[in-house]
């Protein structure tokens, strides 16, 4: 069923890594952005859908400044909840598959075991509820849909930790990196590959999952990772949360269980610092 598929949010890292899986497809995919198509105006979308009889949306568009998103909750909402509302309405009136990327950021971060798709969900700032409220729009549209749920998200396109990291860690002497928030990074070419297993899957079935690479860390095991990798001169101290206070809560602890998507798709995730490697030898061939 997934012959024609629009992706939006094609410039990000995650919509540039799938431009990549998805080259030696059979699908025809029409990869866009703001420039080419404005989901929030619901109207072109549903032009756009039915001028190229489009079957699947992966949509990959996100408001995503976390801290900013306290100040601009109206063009956050627009974003990550409106926009997935107007998608989500489009593919019910076509009969479309719609493959929607969310965020842990969806919970409070306090279990102390890795979330599932059936935890209660509490966000606690703007970023998080209005991904949340983008979720609950599609849900409720009573469409085929996946949701997945992802976590500190990084590639070779892009701005993110990792280059953030590479870039300090070859400026400066020290750095201080936060210990006691707890996750698992993300390799976007990881999630873009999994997402074109779903598209590939014959057993695809509807519902939220969630992907991240295995394994766990905290920022500062993450940053330090990045350095010894990158061979970097700058020496990487642990600090606490509130060292370094910011506009918007992060989540102390959101590690996801991700026993659903791999039993529903038989996929197999790599560890974060696996593909971690990948990432940086990759940014080092640029």
């Amino acid at each position: 069923m997934h012959n024609r598929i629009l992706v939006t949010g094609a410039n990000g890292q995650l919509g540039s890594e799938l431009k990549l899986a998805l080259k030696q497809n059979i699908f025809k995919v029409f990869f866009t952005d703001i420039d080419d198509l404005d989901i929030t105006n619901i109207d072109n979308i549903r032009s756009f859908v039915i001028k190229n009889n489009i079957d699947t949306i992966v949509n990959c568009a996100a408001y995503t400044a976390v801290d900013k998103a306290e100040d601009e909750l109206d063009k956050a909402d627009l974003i990550n909840h409106l926009a997935v509302k107007n998608l989500a309405e489009v593919a019910k009136e076509v009969n479309a598959f719609l493959i929607h990327i969310s965020t842990d950021y969806v919970f409070s971060g306090t279990n102390y075991t890795p979330y599932t798709e059936n935890d209660p969900t509490n966000a606690t700032g703007v970023y998080g509820k209005t991904k949340l409220k983008g979720e609950k729009a599609i849900i409720e549209k009573g469409i085929n849909y996946n949701i997945i749920r992802t976590s500190w998200l990084y590639s070779s396109f892009g701005n993110n930790f990792v280059k953030t990291i590479l870039r300090l860690a070859n400026e400066r002497d020290s750095l201080k990196v936060i210990f006691d928030q707890i996750g698992t990074p993300t390799y976007a070419a990881d999630l873009a590959n999994t997402i074109v297993s779903i598209l590939n899957s014959n057993s695809w079935k509807s519902g939220i999952y969630h992907y991240s690479n295995e394994g766990v860390a905290s920022w500062y095991d993450f940053a330090q990772a990045i350095s010894e990798l990158a061979t970097a001169k700058a020496k990487i101290s642990p600090c606490r949360t509130e060292e370094y206070p910011t506009k918007a809560k992060r989540p102390y602890y959101s590690v996801l269980d991700k026993s659903k998507i791999k039993q529903q798709y038989g996929i197999e995730i790599p560890h974060w610092r696996n593909s971690l490697a990948k990432c940086i030898s990759l940014i080092d061939a640029k």
